[in-house]
């Protein structure tokens, strides 16, 4: 198995994931700002610079299913008391391939960086870029371990018109190549239905734990 995160990811992408055994893998941060738990099918990677001990022996503790330890409540609170971080919520971790060709929604990149959407996007993710459509924004930036992640909004006034599906599949045909991750909270279920639909697979679940 791959020993880096962000190996880890770029296999998952591919489709290769770590072994269902019920295990855990602990592996360092990608870099400061991002601590955290990915959730695959009976395998969990925790990524953090704290003693790989300290997460076993806690997760040892626990006294619950194995299998869904990582994500459960006391872990995440004992993380966050450990290291000082904050979090809030478990997302839906997907993933899509990149497309060829350009986006078939008319798209203007916002060249402003005090922006209020770019602005709240550089607290969690490097080199971003914002495109704004009509009746949406799509954002593209550098996330977790550096990989390529997509957010959208959809204005109130033009939802349920498909936007949303439009937007995440033109951040497919933005990517360079590469594949984009997205994380969704589980209850958003209008936005998981987008990000299906537009061809992006759910690959996990995902906690992340962020510096103050």
């Amino acid at each position: 198995m791959a020993e880096g995160l962000r190996d880890i990811l770029e296999a998952a992408a591919r489709g290769v994931f770590p072994p269902a055994d019920g295990g855990t893998t602990v592996v360092p941060q990608h870099g400061p700002r991002d601590a955290g738990v990915i959730a695959f099918t009976a395998h969990s990677v925790v990524f953090t610079d704290e003693d790989p001990r300290w997460v076993r022996e806690t997760l040892g503790g626990l006294g619950c299913d194995p299998l869904a330890a990582t994500m459960n409540t006391r872990f995440l609170t004992a993380f966050t008391k450990r290291t000082g971080r904050t979090s809030d919520t478990i997302d839906v971790l997907l993933t899509g391939a990149p497309l060829p060709g350009r986006p078939e929604i008319a798209l203007t990149e916002v060249a402003d960086p005090g922006h209020p959407r770019v602005v709240a996007a550089r607290r969690r993710r490097d080199e971003v870029r914002v495109w704004a459509a009509d009746g949406g924004v799509l954002v593209l930036g550098r996330g977790v371990a550096g990989r390529l992640e997509a957010a959208v909004e959809v204005a109130q006034g033009v939802r349920h018109r498909g936007l949303g599906r439009r937007l995440v599949t033109a951040a497919r045909r933005l990517a360079g190549g590469e594949a984009v991750w997205a994380q969704v909270s589980a209850g958003n279920a209008r936005s998981l239905r987008a990000f299906q639909a537009a061809g992006y697979r759910p690959v996990g679940a995902e906690a992340l734990f962020l510096r103050p």
